[in-house]
This record gives C-alpha cells, structure tokens and sequence, in this order.
C-alpha cells in the first residue's frame, strides 16, 4: 500500500453578542437507525468572527463547513447581504448543512468536496474572490459519536475512518502495510513513541478489521489505560490522519488560499493537534516572511515576497467558559493572516 507521508477589523452587521444570543446548538440524529440525537458545539464562533472581519456584503468560504454551526454565525453578522461558501468532504455534513443553512437561502451554498480544491468549487459556484477563509480542522461529534464512522473506539464497527466514500479504509491500511511502514504511520501521525510495538502487535493480530478488536490490541500492546486517556487514542488519530491524507490536503489548501483572498482578506485557521498547527504555523510564518533564505547565508538571496501578514500574532485558545461547557473545544487553537 502506498502511503502519502507527509487592519483592524470591521464592525459586525449585528454585534458578537447579539449572533450568539440568536445562535442555537445543533441537535439532530443521525438517520432512520441513529442511537441518539447528537449535540454538536462549533468552537471559538465570537472569535472566528471577529478575526475573520465579518461584515455585510462579504463573502467568506468556510473550507470545513461541517454541521454548518460557523457558518450560521458568520450568515448572520453579515447580514442581510453576506455570503457563505460552505465545502466538505463529508456528504453526511454537507446533508445537514445545508438543511441548517436553507433560511438564509441563496446567501448559502454548501458543496461536496474537499478545501484543497477550493479554486475549482467556488470556480464552481461562480465565485472568483472572497473576503474571508475559514478552516476548522476539526471533526465533529456526530462524527466521533454516530455509527458508520469507524472514527472511534467508543463503539465497535467496521473500521473504516474515511470522511467520503473514495479510497482505502483504514482496515486495508492496517491489513495490507509492512510492520516497519506502519510503525511510521503511527510515529509520524500520532506521535506515539512506542510505535513500534503497537505495530508489531496489530501485525501479529491480522486481521483487523473492527474498532473494537483495534482498540483492545492496542491497548494490551501499550499496557492498557495511561490516565485519563485511551491507550488506542493516538493510533486512532494516526490512522484517521493517514487515510484522509489530512496533512496533504491542509497543505494543498493553505497554498491556494492568497489566490482565494482579496487584498485585506482574512484566513483563520482552528486546528486541534500539535501536527496540524505546526503545519499551519509555519506556512504562515513563511507567507508572512520578508526573507525565507537558510539562516546561514549572510545575504538574502531569495527574492520572496510575502503574500500575507500577521492579522495577529498569538495564538488565540477557547475561553475557560468555553472549555467547561464543551471540553472537545480544550486543544482548539486559532491562528489569523490577512492578504496583503
């Protein structure tokens, strides 16, 4: 199996506090044969909006739209005439997107795909340039919480991990990968310093094709539980990460996002994992860059020009509140650029 390693903001239509007055959690279940109703809390929103630069007559591109929570926040503080392109991967998110999003009729569109190929989709949509990006690198409770997913050792199913239906499952992964190949996997995506036993122990327990069955070997593999964290936790993320080629497509996506963006346009990007916020961080300090030659040389010799600047420079994390009333949104962390 081949694998991919790898100024100041405007004032608000409506303010901060009266959209997250008016803004409802999403409840909905998951189909005909949905265990429960799920309750899906979108992070950092007052943030998102104010980093973003919400304003009427905008139009943003949320690359991640999800359940739509973001999206919904930032249709109405640029009411009555902002507008929001909505992509993702999941047809299951984008079902229920565009169902939360149909008040707000033509404002909204909401496409499958994937934010890699942002050009392409709002091309799609008859959109040449927009006001603002937004990236919630998240996946959301639904996704975790219902069947169908394989994201989670919390129910035993197919283990599968793909956001759509196209490619590999994440049990041809761990079937049809060499022992050494998959304790990179592990290392690299999940940063699990003993990769190599786990590897070695899924490897002896072929095949593998259920959450459940992965979850207890690794577990004995690891010596079971280590705090208040499953011993599987890393593992998960690694092969959740390495089926979706999420660090490609983050890539691909952040290079296409200063062609995306007018000049003052803003791009915020939530990400949730030390991988993923390296990654954005450091295309972000090399966009923003004068000078991106090795530090060695005495003159620069590399003629960048930066694309974008800082639209601030730290990091911004979920309020205490935030955290207490939803703990998933703990690790979140917001970073913004605007485009020169």
């Amino acid at each position: 199996m081949t694998l991919a390693l790898m100024h100041r903001p405007a004032p608000f239509a409506l303010s901060v506090g009266s959209v997250l007055r008016g803004w409802q959690t999403l409840t909905f279940s998951t189909g005909e044969n949905a265990d429960a109703a799920v309750h899906h809390s979108p992070v950092l929103v007052a943030e998102t909006l104010e980093w973003l630069s919400v304003g009427p007559a905008r139009v943003y591109l949320d690359g991640t739209v999800g359940e739509g929570g973001h999206s919904e926040a930032i249709l109405q503080a640029s009411g009555p005439d902002g507008k929001v392109l909505g992509i993702d991967r999941d047809p299951r998110s984008v079902d229920t997107a565009r169902r939360r999003l149909t008040a707000f009729g033509e404002r909204a569109q909401v496409m499958h795909g994937n934010y890699s190929d942002m050009r392409d989709l709002a091309r799609q949509a008859e959109i040449d340039r927009v006001d603002g990006v937004l990236l919630d690198l998240g996946f959301s409770s639904r996704q975790v919480e219902a069947a169908g997913y394989g994201f989670s050792f919390q129910r035993d199913e197919p283990l599968d991990m793909r956001y759509d239906t196209a490619g590999s499952t994440a049990a041809d992964l761990l079937n049809h990968t060499d022992e050494r190949d998959l304790a990179d996997v592990i290392y690299r995506y999940g940063e699990e310093r003993r990769s190599r036993a786990v590897a070695r122990a899924i490897v002896q327990a072929r095949p593998i094709t259920t959450t459940g069955r992965l979850a207890s070997v690794v577990a004995r593999a690891l010596g079971g539980r280590r705090g208040s964290r499953h011993p599987a936790t890393r593992t998960f993320q690694a092969l959740r990460i390495a089926v979706n080629q999420e660090l490609m497509h983050l890539q691909t996506g952040l290079e296409a996002v200063p062609g995306m963006l007018k000049s003052g346009g803003r791009l915020v990007v939530i990400s949730y994992h030390s991988l993923e916020d390296r990654l954005v961080k450091g295309w972000m300090d090399r966009e923003t860059a004068q000078c991106i030659c090795p530090p060695e040389l005495p003159v620069c010799a590399c003629d960048h020009e930066p694309s974008m600047r800082f639209a601030r420079r730290r990091v911004v994390r979920p309020s205490d509140t935030e955290t207490a009333n939803n703990p998933r949104s703990r690790s979140a962390r917001l970073r913004a650029v605007e485009r020169i």
